[in-house]
């Protein structure tokens, strides 16, 4: 069994119990003055480097135990999987206490493939979802640690994350992934802002030194996938973001009289902000205030949007503004609460003509409109979870697309898991190749140890070996070319992977337990460092 992280506390404490004489003795030595805050300091140092010791120990031990009972493992090579979170899964109290931004996924990434069982990792961070997806050595003990590590990160107990997460395995979680791509699994079908958000998880990775092999090649063949979807289906029609949704839902809100004239506010000129301009001026919108932090942004969009006319405000404006608007979008990355109740309560009333109610859209994931706001009589909020009374409208239209888009899906992931298996090959071939090179450079050893090194000239000796490395070669010629394939064809593909287990029983490669133990090594050595 591997090490629990109650005895990693319990070797801590004994080595912190263990320490205290030290210390002791060390602020003897200390002068007067200083020794009680020096002895503090310096015994808090050494408890803190012996618990990290400990630790490293703990999870060294535990891989090494690991190790012993690879055997249970070898039936069954690595897993693919996702957990995460998503707006059908869980509240947006719960998504933004996980919500990892941009510029700290390699971070993430980084700390989940330091653990135990875990290989290669990515993750997906948006305003609609959090999902992890990795290869695992072990799935139970894989999954247990990403669940400990998301619970650490977000200040929620383990128990209470389990009742909102979904977890997938293998082909069920690359075809999530593609569905995801595809914005299959998205609230507006077909959105084409996750697309986006999918590739910039594959170039995170690249600048940050890779995702690994599996992870990368899945998330590039989900960018395939969800390209083909909106090129050969109808998917995109209609609302297909986040941001063209809160733009249908305010308008919907509005009286149908004055929903075109009403006074747009927008709050932040990010991506997402962008889009909330883009598509009022699509509605026919003539006019939208903007406050950000800077106007640079903001003269960019005008640059772009000509049928629209944008009126700039400086942040330190933004109440003035929402006291002038009949609708106000937040779309900013700010971690604390932009309006709270006492703000929409000094906010002078809507005219009737408007509906007589404040509308506050807000798509930003921290939400930056507390909830109690539409507690005030003249205001209503409404955030990414509402956005589903903008989908529920052409709920059979998006049903037929989504099942055109399956099949697209289905090739996709056919050919993805054809990809994965072929590469079950390649360790049969090295060992193969490498089990001949044993023998062969054993017996030309031999075969020259008998000869007599004084018999043979330099040229002589090269050419024996010449001529052992070419019996070899042509002899492993017939069974490396049955054990090469692309995975296109999935006939061929089986007869290889046939042929890849009848050579190892042949020659007792035993391959599956060398790519074991070691991937177990490179872990053991990686804690180590």
């Amino acid at each position: 069994m591997m090490a629990s992280t109650t005895s990693s506390a319990a070797v801590a404490g004994a080595l912190f119990s263990a320490s205290k004489p030290r210390g002791s003795a060390a602020c003897a030595r200390v002068p007067a003055g200083r020794r009680r805050a020096s002895c503090v300091v310096r015994c808090d140092a050494g408890v803190e480097v012996q618990a990290q010791a400990a630790a490293k120990e703990a999870s060294i031990a535990a891989l090494e135990q690991f190790k012993i009972s690879a055997d249970r493992y070898m039936k069954e090579r690595s897993s693919i999987a996702v957990i995460g979170l998503s707006i059908h899964t869980a509240p947006v109290e719960m998504r933004e206490k996980l919500a990892v931004a941009e510029e700290l996924w390699p971070r993430a990434v980084s700390e989940l493939t330091n653990l135990n069982h875990i290989e290669e990792a990515a993750v997906l961070s948006t305003c609609n979802r959090m999902e992890i997806y990795v290869v695992a050595l072990s799935w139970n003990r894989g999954m247990r640690e990403v669940v400990d590590w998301m619970s650490m990160k977000s200040g929620i107990p383990a128990s209470e994350l389990r009742e909102h997460l979904f977890m997938l395995r293998d082909s069920d979680a690359t075809r999530h992934l593609f569905e995801v791509s595809a914005g299959l699994d998205s609230l507006v079908l077909g959105e084409g802002q996750i697309l986006a958000q999918v590739k910039q998880v594959v170039r995170s990775g690249q600048n940050s030194g890779g995702l690994g092999k599996n992870i990368d090649r899945m998330f590039k063949d989900a960018i395939t996938a969800g390209k083909r979807v909106r090129c050969e289906t109808n998917i995109s029609s209609g609302a297909v973001s986040v941001s063209s949704a809160a733009v249908e839902l305010a308008l919907m809100k509005l009286p149908r009289s004055d929903c075109l004239s009403a006074r747009m506010l927008l709050i932040g000129a990010g991506k997402m902000g962008k889009l909330v301009i883009k598509h009022l001026m699509a509605k026919g919108c003539k006019k939208v205030v903007v406050v950000n932090r800077s106007i640079e942004r903001v003269d960019a969009i005008r640059e772009e949007m000509n049928d629209i006319e944008i009126v700039y405000r400086p942040l330190t404006e933004m109440y003035e503004a929402a006291a002038d608007a009949d609708v106000v979008f937040t779309s900013t990355s700010s971690e604390s609460t932009l309006f709270m109740k006492e703000h929409a309560q000094v906010l002078p009333p809507i005219s009737d003509a408007a509906g007589g109610v404040r509308l506050f859209v807000d798509i930003s994931v921290p939400r930056n409109v507390s909830a109690c706001v539409s507690d005030v009589g003249h205001a209503r909020v409404y955030n990414v979870d509402d956005l589903k009374e903008v989908v529920e409208e052409n709920k059979q239209d998006r049903l037929r697309k989504a099942m055109e888009a399956q099949t697209i899906i289905s090739e996709e992931l056919k050919r993805f898991e054809a990809w994965r298996d072929s590469l079950e090959t390649v360790p049969t071939i090295k060992s193969l190749r490498s089990y001949a090179d044993r023998i062969r450079a054993s017996e030309l050893d031999k075969c020259l140890q008998k000869i007599g090194e004084d018999a043979l000239t330099k040229k002589m000796k090269r050419s024996i070996e010449q001529l052992s490395t070419g019996i070899v070669n042509k002899l492993l010629h017939g069974p490396l070319q049955h054990l090469r394939c692309d995975g296109t064809d999935s006939h061929t593909l089986g007869e290889t992977l046939e042929n890849m287990r009848a050579l190892n029983r042949m020659f007792s490669l035993d391959t599956e337990k060398a790519i074991m133990e070691q991937k177990i090594k490179a872990k053991v050595e990686k804690t180590q460092n």
